[in-house]
């Protein structure tokens, strides 16, 4: 039998530097993310909200304390596993969107699936049905410089759910956005993990992007210190069909 498509943190916490000269971004942190939920991460500069998407990514280890993925000790992994785990289980979408600007759409957003050996047909012609899915049909050929901000913001959900994700994680999504484009960007990311069943974390510091997540936890020297609900999440809008 499977195990549960659960993302915990047990008693994480992640420290830099020297015995002499020591910092602390994660103090302690238990925090269990379920298959299907969005959860906003919140707190001020430097109180460990990103370093936690880190360590829940596996993109760091904890110094201490564990982070369990479907029963696997991300950090008993090596750092291949890791980095192929990121590939099939895990999506990113980051504040620039990181694409590769050489790169048209297509071909960014289906980058995650010819990494892990995809053939390019397969790959690409499953990243269009995304495109389309997102409202970028016929720009499939445009390159990053030649796409607004929060069309190239979409391609870069695209290539975060291309994979089928378990988990899609989202650090300052909106941040490089005005506030219109911004919206979107969330309508279509928050529509897409929930209709693909594909739990959400969002790191930000905009209240107005934690209200689209059903959960928010606050952060503050390294450790939660509040967690609330929001009200009913948004309309569930299934994905494309693609292969998983």
């Amino acid at each position: 039998m499977p195990e549960p498509a659960t993302l915990t943190a047990h008693a994480v916490t992640k420290t830099y530097g020297s015995a002499a000269a020591t910092t602390t971004a994660l103090a302690g942190v238990d925090l269990t993310i379920h298959p299907g939920e969005s959860v906003a991460v919140m707190g001020p500069s430097g109180s460990g909200k990103t370093t936690l998407l880190h360590a829940l990514a596996g993109i760091v280890r904890p110094t201490s304390g564990e982070v369990v993925w479907r029963g696997r000790r991300l950090g008993a992994l090596s750092d291949a596993d890791r980095t192929a785990l990121r590939r099939t289980d895990f999506g990113f979408v980051f504040q620039s969107g990181q694409l590769l600007p050489e790169l048209p759409a297509d071909e960014n957003a289906a980058l995650p699936l010819m990494l892990r050996g995809t053939a390019r047909t397969e790959a690409v012609a499953t990243a269009r049905r995304w495109l389309a899915w997102l409202g970028l049909a016929g720009m499939e050929g445009r390159r990053p410089g030649e796409l607004s901000g929060g069309q190239a913001q979409r391609v870069a959900v695209a290539r975060a759910m291309v994979a089928s994700p378990g988990v899609i994680f989202a650090d300052e999504p909106t941040g490089a956005l005005d506030q219109a484009s911004g919206q979107e960007v969330l309508r279509v990311l928050t529509g897409a993990a929930h209709g693909t069943g594909a739990a959400l974390v969002v790191v930000t510091h905009d209240e107005q992007v934690a209200r689209w997540c059903s959960r928010v936890i606050g952060m503050r020297d390294g450790r939660v210190v509040s967690e609330s609900r929001n009200g009913a999440a948004p309309a569930a809008t299934a994905g494309p069909v693609v292969a998983r």
